[in-house]
């Protein structure tokens, strides 16, 4: 399980600023450098941020992260990233099992209520409602993807499956 701390002053602090002081996500800090969102996410919001770990990244399929860092693959870096992201500032006492939140990509994520843990797409909250100056933070335990790129990776599947 990861430790995290997070200061007194977090609230006074931006999204951006609250994750560069994190050591487990700083593969979120590179990706969305990348992505060119750090103004975005510096911006008044409010915004709900649902965080993937470090560890969330390395889980994903091998190559997957180097490619969607890649200058090329900026969109579809900046549709991952912004799948993480709601309009407004949701508390986890906001959540309820089974409620839809439309994200700033633009689809809807599950959010899901189990034995006292929230989840978002099957991404497990490990840290709930890390106050920052335009919105609150959620740390999440995985990368959750979009409709339209789940689609894809089915589709290439498929490809290599011969179907």
């Amino acid at each position: 399980m990861t430790t995290l701390t997070f200061a007194q002053d977090a609230g006074e602090k931006d999204i951006v600023a609250l994750a560069m002081e994190q050591d487990n996500l700083s593969t979120l800090v590179e990706a969305v450098k990348a992505a060119e969102l750090v103004e975005t996410l510096q911006g008044d919001g409010p915004f709900t941020v649902f965080a993937p770990t470090n560890e969330a990244f390395e889980a994903l399929p091998e190559g997957t992260l180097e490619n969607l860092l890649k200058p090329e693959n900026k969109d579809k870096l900046v549709s991952v990233l912004t799948y993480h992201v709601v309009s407004g500032k949701v508390a986890s006492t906001d959540l309820s099992d089974g409620m839809m939140a439309t994200t700033v990509e633009g689809s809807d994520a599950e959010v899901m209520l189990q034995g006292g843990e929230a989840m978002i797409e099957g991404a497990k909250v490990i840290a709930a409602d890390v106050e920052a100056s335009n919105g609150i933070v959620h740390i999440i335990d995985a990368v959750i993807l979009p409709p339209s790129m789940m689609e894809t990776a089915q589709g290439d599947k498929e490809k290599e499956g011969g179907n």
